[in-house]
């Protein structure tokens, strides 16, 4: 007779999801899972069947992490340059109990250019929070807080590429009024 799981799977998925995000992929060992997750080695294969493809179940976890948060910051927001403020405020402050940076862009970084499934993890991602950064510029765009200069798509792929920046250098010892300043200035760049 087969045994039962003694452990919660959303809670051991946590786990691994702050490991990988403070180590990295490679850094991080079946023996740190193990000893990370509180869970005998043969559970963690029996349940995610090897170490890559617990990190895809833990990317696909991280992803739908950000974009409740993303979401949360964005429907509390009365202005366009509200939302976008959430998002930076998100990025540059992190979560409590949590890994400064993004794990999605650390495992790009990572992995991506080796890797076809992290590869496209990311560029799904990226190109998710591509669209939400259109739509916010062209709510701004339509009630005059953003220029219109620009395609809304233009300006989204540009902040995309600065909030990845910001994700990155947040994972090092630059202050926060750095990070505060040169979030300012991309978003100043957008007004009309």
């Amino acid at each position: 007779m087969a045994r039962s799981k003694e452990f919660e799977e959303n809670v051991v998925l946590e786990k691994a999801m702050k490991l990988f995000w403070e180590q990295g992929y490679e850094k991080t060992s079946m023996n740190d899972l193990v000893e990370h997750m509180g869970i005998h080695r043969r559970s963690i294969y029996d349940t995610f069947t090897d170490k890559h493809t617990l990190f895809l179940k833990v990317m696909d976890r991280f992803g739908e992490r950000i974009s409740v948060r993303w979401a949360a910051g964005i429907k509390q927001s009365r202005t366009a340059k509200q939302a976008l403020q959430s998002i930076v405020d998100f990025i540059i402050n992190g979560e409590k109990d949590a890994p400064p940076g993004c794990m999605l862009v650390n495992s790009a970084v990572e992995l991506a250019i080796r890797d076809e499934d992290i590869d496209a993890i990311a560029t799904t991602a990226f190109a998710k929070s591509e669209e939400l950064l259109a739509e916010i510029v062209t709510w701004g765009q339509q009630n005059g807080e953003f220029t219109k200069q620009y395609e809304a798509k233009e300006l989204a792929e540009y902040l995309h590429n600065a909030l990845t920046g910001l994700r990155v250098m947040v994972r090092t010892s630059v202050s926060k009024e750095k990070l505060r300043r040169i979030a300012e200035l991309n978003l100043r760049i957008l007004e009309a």
